[in-house]
């Protein structure tokens, strides 16, 4: 008997213990968040301009780990006007020094989701750990033949060449960066569709170009029945609310994200929407709260079950 089936010791091993699927309402909308697992990741490629006395009160704030935390990637289905968009793929199963995450597909079964019924992809942006669980087969393999693919065109622009000199990543990561977008573009070319600042991709569905973290980052801004919730993918971060002046190592523009960051956030504050993130813990759905002096708070969702 393993963690994963003891929930229900005769289920066949999709039933977790641990939940990795949380389902929502945006009025009419649909959500559903699914965790594609964890990443394991330096605390420091989390704020690369602060001051390690002040990165490590924060952490032990948390009650996290000095050496390595736990990056959390959550992907998201919504179901709008007949449509079913998968909000980025996770990591994959390409990359076997992370054996924690590229769960996508496996739990994407789990939450009933037949990848087949999947009309739209939305992309926030090309990074691996956003794109990778549509370069595996068993999951590829399973999605429409008609699938549209939508992503900012300065996106798409951005990794037929990118820039590296502003980020702070450990090596190898941006090679492997290159390679992952490179391979994304030439398999999924003619299924793109990019659009220059926002598209509508279905009732209350709306992409919407940020950059920042990079070129073409892209945030969906979900809307119905006078519901909103913002899914932000990395334009903010678990360190986000308090310190939102941090500086990203994934950043494109660091400066830039930052600016994007405390304009969600206060935005955020004063709408009362709620927000999710790509990299918050799961499912990472909460509301934003405005602590003072340029400075915020998350308060988690009560869950409903």
């Amino acid at each position: 008997m393993t963690q994963a089936n003891l929930a229900h010791p005769d289920a066949p091993g999709l039933d977790e213990l641990v939940p990795s699927r949380y389902a929502l309402k945006v009025g009419d909308i649909d959500v559903r968040v699914i965790s594609d697992g964890v990443l394991p990741i330096s605390p420091t490629t989390l704020a690369t301009n602060a001051a390690p006395a002040d990165l490590k009160a924060w952490l032990q704030d948390m009650y996290l780990p000095l050496e390595s935390i736990n990056w959390p990637l959550n992907v998201s289905v919504v179901r709008s006007g007949g449509r079913t968009i998968l909000v980025d793929s996770g990591l994959g199963t390409e990359f076997p020094g992370f054996p924690r995450a590229g769960q996508l597909a496996a739990r994407l079964d789990a939450a009933g989701i037949d990848p087949a019924s999947v009309t739209d992809v939305v992309l926030t942006h090309l990074h691996m750990d956003h794109i990778g669980g549509l370069l595996v087969e068993g999951l590829r393999g399973r999605l429409r033949k008609d699938l549209r693919v939508h992503l900012a065109s300065a996106e798409a622009e951005f990794w037929e060449a990118p820039d590296f000199s502003r980020t702070d990543m450990p090596d190898p990561v941006p090679d492997v960066l290159r390679t992952t977008a490179s391979r994304f573009l030439d398999l999924y070319r003619g299924q793109l569709r990019p659009f220059e600042q926002e598209y509508e991709v279905a009732p209350g569905v709306l992409i919407r170009r940020t950059g920042g973290h990079t070129p073409g980052h892209s945030i969906i801004r979900l809307e119905s029945g006078g519901d909103r919730l913002t899914f932000a993918g990395d334009a903010i971060f678990q360190c986000g609310d308090r310190k939102p002046d941090w500086h990203n190592g994934f950043d494109h523009d660091p400066e830039e994200s930052s600016r994007i960051r405390t304009r969600l956030l206060t935005e955020m504050a004063a709408s009362g929407e709620q927000l999710m993130a790509s990299h918050l813990p799961f499912p990472s759905v909460c509301h934003v709260a405005d602590a003072g002096s340029g400075t915020f708070r998350f308060v988690p969702a009560v869950w409903d079950y």
